[in-house]
């Protein structure tokens, strides 16, 4: 019997163990997709780009045979697998609050139709790395640990001749189909599964090696960019970790894929998390209110707080909707602790801007940085803009590109009567503003 293989954040066709299960037997596959109106609405411009131009792709490897349609998935899907009688639809597992919640929606009004999950995608599924009791890990050092001894699957063995696909050219109910969004927002990297494969391809013959001891530098462009790609599923990073090594720039970035893995275990373990304080001692937490927050807040978002490494950060976000890994930390930090916002302000402004944005990575990313997630980096470590700027930054290469104001500034981290005139003033005094988030601290210590 047919069956209905339903697309989430697995845009690709190799290593997708759903798509192993769905072809099994003799029977044909209808591939589709959905466009749900409540991620729609949650997600920016340059996000919904890259979905769609994934989208593109995946359809032009199937030859046309995807069906993209739009509505609630509790809605289309059953109808969907009514229209092909299909015996099961499969699925790449989601462990998030909203995919879990939508998938029990539709599993229920599937009805006797099974919804087949199949895989994750993460090297090692939510809940399955826990400690000898049974209970989940608070802190990442010991769940490393943990993971590398559970392993992984090789990637599975699928591609776009792994299936009789079923054209939608050929269905009754045509009114179930739509085209598929151009945003005209524009993207600073290819979307798709032949861009990812092509993109990784490169940063492993050409950065991997040096990985280790560049990937702090913002200047230097030497990060590998799959956040994107990881983020809708375009490889999985079983595809990755095939090709990595036992080198020093190969373990340190199976690091960050395990982190990747250890936060949507976070989320899937306190889904409550996604918005609120993980460690809810600091739920009581002094944050600043009223018109002049909303001034800082704005000036924050635009790049113009006076400190260069911040403001440039915040114009990559801008320009590109992508911005370096340090740099999140530092503009993080200093959105936190010399501003005294909540973290939700910023987590919001990240998931609106970025192209990479996934709930787990960046909700916990902004909490390791306010002090209130699991494995946190404590309250008091304050990142000094300036200071973190003439670390990672040296030669002003990066803040240059971003804020072209300073292009004649000799030393973009310690300016003094050269700072120009069409570049702010400082908006807080670092300093003043440490020793008041310790402050605050103190109070619900």
């Amino acid at each position: 019997m047919p069956t209905l293989l339903w697309f989430r954040r697995d845009l690709r066709l190799h290593d997708l163990p759903a798509l192993v299960d769905a072809a099994q037997g003799d029977g044909q596959v209808l591939a589709c997709y959905v466009l749900d109106p409540r991620l729609h609405r949650s997600a920016g411009p340059r996000r919904l780009q890259y979905l769609h131009d994934a989208l593109r792709d995946l359809r032009d490897q199937l030859d046309g045979r995807l069906l993209v349609t739009r509505g609630r998935p509790e809605q289309r899907i059953p109808a969907l697998a009514k229209s092909i009688d299909a015996s099961a639809v499969y699925v790449s597992g989601d462990f998030t609050p909203f995919g879990r919640r939508r998938d029990d929606a539709v599993r229920k009004a599937l009805g006797e139709v099974p919804l087949q999950p199949s895989g994750s995608p993460y090297l090692v599924s939510p809940g399955r790395v826990t400690k000898g009791d049974g209970t989940p890990y608070k802190v990442f050092s010991p769940f490393f640990d943990a993971w590398r001894r559970h392993g992984w699957r090789a990637p599975a063995q699928s591609g776009p001749d792994s299936a009789t696909w079923i054209d939608p050219a050929d269905l009754t109910g045509r009114d179930l189909r739509t085209e598929i969004p151009d945003d005209g927002a524009t993207l600073d990297i290819p979307a798709g599964e032949r861009a990812a494969a092509q993109h990784w391809r490169a940063f492993v013959a050409d950065e991997l090696d040096g990985y280790a001891d560049n990937r702090n530098r913002p200047d230097l462009d030497v990060t590998s960019r799959m956040s994107a790609h990881l983020k809708f599923g375009t490889i999985h990073p079983r595809t990755m970790v095939d090709d990595l090594g036992r080198g020093k720039g190969a373990q340190a970035y199976l690091r960050e894929l395990a982190f990747r893995d250890f936060y949507a275990a976070v989320l899937h373990e306190w889904p409550r998390s996604v918005w609120w304080n993980w460690n809810t001692g600091f739920d009581g937490i002094r944050v600043d209110e009223g018109a002049v927050a909303e001034q800082r807040f704005d000036a924050w978002k635009r790049g113009r707080t006076g400190f260069p490494i911040v403001d440039a950060g915040m114009r990559q976000l801008a320009g590109i909707g992508w911005m370096h890994n340090r740099v999140r930390m530092i503009v993080a930090s200093f959105l936190v602790k010399d501003l005294h916002l909540p973290w939700q302000w910023g987590a919001r402004w990240f998931l609106e801007q970025l192209v990479d944005g996934d709930m787990a990575n960046n909700q916990h990313g902004w909490q390791w940085t306010a002090g209130c997630g699991t494995d946190a980096a404590p309250f008091f470590r304050v990142f000094n803009p300036s200071t973190q700027g003439a670390k990672f930054d040296p030669d002003g290469t990066y803040v240059r590109r971003w804020v072209p104001e300073l292009k004649g500034v000799a030393d973009v981290h310690k300016m003094g009567d050269d700072r120009p005139a069409d570049y702010p003033a400082p908006i807080v005094d670092h300093a003043a503003e440490r020793a008041e988030a310790l402050r605050r601290y103190a109070e619900i210590s």
